[in-house]
């Protein structure tokens, strides 16, 4: 179904902005999604530098791009010019759009829109190094002490202070989940619907049978907390842990190595498919957004093993949940001892966690549940006010609670962590 159809008549012109486009990866997934809702929306970025295949997976487009798209080597270091991108999305010009959709997980949200025009922006999260990542970002950076790290701070406080400001343009968010909905609110005082990112589940077919080992993939970078599973894993030399990732943190990994443990590095998606369809249960051991590797475990029919913070708590369904049938078992301290009594937990419970359940659990995830959601949000938002004279009092629509309540829920979704 071509969505913009139905709303064109109430919406007008359309423009999809989104961050920067160097990669195809998680982010890309929903805008491509937004893209195939309004196929004739007019696409913007920061900078542009996709390569053939992962422009034909956002249909060809092309984005509008900044004065960034010209700066030397800003096709590989783009990040260092996030000082200039408040600056460089504020030039985008919007004007003659009657809805602006950001995707945004830094700066998109801070396109200039006027009164007439509507402004929903689907968040990624809040700048994550700027807010409350703060700290870390600047520990892993090595940028705790001198004059970098004394101009990165404040670097950083102009950014939350834009940030902060340009909410304020926003009429609609729409977190990727619970967990980013409650970031939202702590740091914009701003309520979002939840509309979970789209999953390719059908790409992943489900396998009953499974074989006597853990699986943990990732890129390897410090808040995965890889180590902590291969840590756990070397503490249980009876079980096998296979992990697939490439990163930073490689070797410090292979001076955490037991026998019991496999590191593939980096694999073709054929590779991690094979072994996600495979494995016992997926270990996850990572505070995210979302995460998409759950659910894609889940669609294989994999029961996940998960750190009990942040998006898993919408993609899994673990023991201690009453709600629903589990697809898999919480840990809530990142600890080898919390990681080791979790596999424990979840080899006691295993007859109750069904290959079926968990590809259940997964299609709840799939593409088009995310656009009816999505299309959700926005035709309650056009049936407030017409954009040929769109009141200010009604950008932000009904109570927080009203909207929430009109999307269809989730099943077995833990409402009350919102």
């Amino acid at each position: 179904m071509d969505f913009s159809e139905e709303l064109r008549p109430r919406f007008g012109r359309v423009a999809v902005v989104h961050e920067w486009l160097v990669t195809y990866a998680g982010a890309e997934r929903v805008l491509r999604e937004i893209l195939a809702m309004f196929p004739q929306a007019h696409l913007f970025a920061v900078c542009d530098f996709l390569n053939d295949t992962d422009r034909a997976r956002l249909f060809g487009k092309r984005a509008k791009t900044s004065f960034i798209q010209k700066l030397p080597g800003a096709q590989t270091r783009y990040r260092s010019y996030l000082p200039l991108m408040p600056l460089a999305v504020e030039q985008l010009d919007l004007s003659g759009y009657d809805l602006v959709i950001s995707s945004s997980h830094a700066v998109a949200k801070g396109v200039l829109t006027g009164p007439d025009q509507m402004h929903v922006c689907y968040c990624h999260t809040p700048i994550r190094y700027a807010w409350d990542l703060q700290h870390q970002y600047l520990r892993e950076s090595r940028l705790e002490t001198g004059l970098k790290a004394a101009a990165a701070r404040l670097m950083l406080h102009y950014v939350r202070s834009w940030d902060s400001r340009t909410a304020m343009g926003v009429d609609r968010f729409i977190a990727n989940s619970a967990y980013i909905a409650r970031r939202i609110h702590k740091v914009y005082g701003r309520e979002a619907a939840i509309v979970h990112p789209p999953v390719d589940v059908d790409a992943f077919a489900m396998t009953e049978a499974k074989e006597d080992f853990y699986l943990a993939a990732s890129r390897l970078v410090p808040y995965k907390r890889m180590d902590l599973i291969v840590q756990a894993f070397a503490a249980m030399p009876e079980k096998r842990l296979i992990v697939i990732g490439d990163g930073p943190e490689l070797p410090k990994l292979r001076g955490l190595m037991a026998p019991n443990v496999t590191l593939m590095g980096f694999q073709p998606d054929t590779v991690l498919r094979d072994h996600l369809q495979r494995a016992r249960a997926f270990v996850f051991a990572a505070e995210e957004d979302f995460g998409i590797l759950p659910v894609e475990a889940q669609a294989c029919g994999t029961p996940v093993i998960a750190f009990g913070r942040g998006g898993a708590l919408d993609s899994v369904a673990g023991l201690d949940q009453s709600e629903s049938p589990p697809t898999g078992v919480f840990f809530y301290e990142q600890t080898v001892a919390a990681v080791c009594d979790a596999v424990v937990r979840f080899e006691s419970a295993k007859p109750q966690i069904s290959a079926s359940t968990c590809r259940t659990r997964a299609e709840q995830f799939a593409a088009p549940r995310f656009r009816a959601r999505f299309m959700d949000v926005l035709g309650h938002l056009s049936s407030q006010a017409s954009l040929q004279s769109f009141p200010h009092k009604y950008a932000r629509g009904p109570e927080p609670d009203a909207w929430q309540a009109a999307l269809p829920p989730l099943a077995g979704h833990p409402q009350s962590r919102r």
